[in-house]
Order: C-alpha cells, then structure tokens, then sequence
C-alpha cells in the first residue's frame, strides 16, 4: 500500500499531467489516484485485520488481528473439509474470536478449547434434545475428521513420560508394560509379565523394539537392546538402551481415551430363516447378562477387560456405564484378544453406534463432557 501512494505522489508531482488549459485531466487523475489508494487500504485490512498499537514507555502492545475467512477456506481445504463442514468451522472459530486459523489447527489443545465452547453452547442453546444430538453429530464427526487427517509430528523420546502404556515386543511374544523412567536414550518400564503374571527375565543385549502413542494419538516405536534392570519407586524396572530415533506408527483413524468405566454386555448371534431369495436373518440378544471394564474407548471400538468367555468374532451389545440418564448402547464385534496379569482384553470393533452414542463417545474421548 505504501509503494502505491508513494507512486501516485510522484506523479502529482510531474507539471506535465497538470495542463492550465485542461483542468479537467487534472481532476481525472486525482479521482483516479483516490479510488485506487481507497482500494489498497481495503486489501490491506483484507489481508492483516486491524490493530491498534498502545506504545508506552517501555513496551508496545498489538491488539489481535481479526479473523480472516480466505486462510481458514485454505487451511480447511488441506485438511479435505467440504463446504458445510468449512462453515461451521468458520462459525466456531468467529464465536471465539479465533483470529489465526492456521496456528489453532495445529495445535489440538487449543482447538479442542473452541470445540468445547460449541459443545457447551449446543447443550446450553438447542430448543430441543434431538436438535442438540443432530448439531453434536456434526461437531464430532467435523472434530474427528481433522483429527484423522493430521500430519503426524516428528517424534523423540521426550513424547515417553512416566505411565505411558507401551508394548514391549521380544523376538516373537508382546507384552503390555508401562514406563517408569525415559532420559535421553535410556528407558525404563516395567518387568514384562506372562499371563500367569510370572515376571519375563530378558538377558541382556536382548533386541526388544518398544511401541507407543501419544495424548494426541500419534504412535511411534524404537528398537533398543536391554540393559539390565534397576530399582525403582515403582519396584524393580527393566533398562532398555536405544539409538534415540523414533518410527511412526500408521496413525490410528480416531482419536482413542485411556479410561476406567464398567459395562455390561450381552452376547448377540445371527439367526436365519427360510431359503434362496426368501432368506432372512435376524439378530438375537441372549438373555445372560456379563459384565466388563473399558479401558479405552474411540468412536471406532474400545479395549473391554473381562473374565467372560469371549471369541474373535463374537458379537456384542454393549451397555457403557457413562450415564445414569443415557448409557452408551452399542453393536460391537470381538477382533482380538490379549492376556494380561488382569485378565483377558478384549479389542472390539463397533459395528452399529446410535446417534447419542456417537455423540457420548466424542464427548468423553475428546473431553468436552468434564467441567
């Protein structure tokens, strides 16, 4: 803007376009030299927003841009958003006064803070309950799309921090653990158990490859080698020594949440009538009722630890104690199982999830249920 009037000045200056005997040319040109500086001042507050400077004594403060429409339609369009979804990521962010789009979806913390306010505005302001689960679908299934689609950070060994669930694989055989300790390249977890609860004892130099994810569900993994084993507050811990560098894992599609909530269940098998073109199947509900605890939960499945007789492949209908007024109800399907010093976990794939389900499930992974 300051080259554009700085250019004008200059020709105002030359006597040549300033004639006595034509005044009218003259007055052209001014207009002109008007309209275009105008022009540039309104790019200009366009582009940057308007900012105030207060300058003290000491220190200058500037005042936050305002929100610019043009980069979230960019940043949006990087992350695939369609045009309804883009628009209510625009009224999210112009509610709270977001005023850099671009920094905010980077970082999920702060975006989660402006998802919150919707989440409590949805629940504050709908005229009805079933307007309010249609506006929450929207929200969460917006909130879990940026979640999928973004790039997964470069990882270092500082993502490790005490308690963090790992797996620990040895040649052949898995363990889950946790870990104690992590500095620099030196890790602590815990002694691997087998399903006995019978401690693992490693040699040392064994290769042991440790696999992790993150709060905001990026997984990464190291190759190490163990060191020995050491005391700890914790009781006796298992050393792993590694060259520091991390792998990503393939990013899990939703974002998944450590938690600790009994269910209970109820086995669920197929039954199919007639034959040909007139065959028909139903799903039936068994009448024995088995009980569980959730140990971590997405959108897309959860981990259930049960004493149960579950196989792969068994179908469920799961009833999670979230909420005394609407339990999470749910179709799942068993994928896989685990052994652990606890007991059996079971992996589970949801299937069919209802509509205030889905709702309940986002609100307790991404936390916009807690005060």
């Amino acid at each position: 803007m300051h080259g554009i009037t700085t250019g004008f000045l200059f020709l105002l200056q030359q006597q040549r376009y300033f004639k006595e005997d034509d005044p009218f040319q003259g007055m052209i040109l001014l207009i002109s030299a008007g309209a275009v500086v105008v022009l540039a001042v309104v790019i200009h507050f366009i582009r940057n927003g308007t900012s105030r400077k207060i300058t003290g004594d000491t220190k200058t403060t500037v005042t936050p841009r305002k929100f610019n429409a043009f980069t979230l339609r960019r940043v949006a369009g990087s992350y695939g958003l369609d045009r309804e979804q883009t628009k209510l990521l625009e009224y999210i962010f112009r509610s709270d006064a977001v005023s850099d789009p671009e920094r905010v979806m980077k970082n999920p913390v702060v975006l989660d803070r402006h998802f919150k306010r919707a989440f409590k505005n949805i629940e504050k302001n709908s005229t009805t309950d079933e307007d309010a689960q249609e506006r929450m679908v929207k929200l969460f299934s917006l909130r879990n799309l940026i979640e999928g689609n973004s790039g997964v950070a470069d990882a270092s060994s500082s993502h490790l921090s005490e308690n963090t669930p790992a797996i620990l694989t040895a040649g052949k055989e898995s363990y889950p653990v946790k870990v104690i300790v992590s500095r620099g390249k030196n890790v602590v977890t815990e002694f691997p158990r087998n399903s006995l609860g019978t401690p693992i004892r490693l040699t040392k130099g064994t290769k042991v490859t440790l696999s992790f994810f993150t709060k905001s569900s990026s997984g990464f993994c190291f190759e190490g080698q163990v060191y020995g084993s050491t005391n700890t507050n914790h009781g006796q811990g298992l050393q792993i020594s590694h060259s520091g560098k991390m792998k990503a894992l393939v990013k899990r599609k939703f974002r998944r949440r450590q938690i600790d909530i009994q269910c209970e269940f109820n086995f669920v098998r197929v039954e199919e009538t007639g034959s040909g073109r007139k065959k028909t199947s139903r799903l039936v509900v068994d009448s024995k009722l088995y009980t569980g605890t959730i140990q971590d939960i997405s959108i897309g499945g959860c981990s259930m630890k049960s004493s149960a007789p579950i196989q792969v492949g068994s179908r469920l209908k799961m009833s999670v104690d979230h909420d005394d007024n609407y339990p999470i109800n749910v179709l799942g399907q068993a994928i896989r199982s685990n052994r652990s010093v606890a007991g059996t976990i079971i992996h589970i794939k949801f299937i069919k999830v209802p509509r205030r389900a889905f709702n309940s499930i986002g609100a307790v992974v991404f936390g916009y249920s807690e005060d």
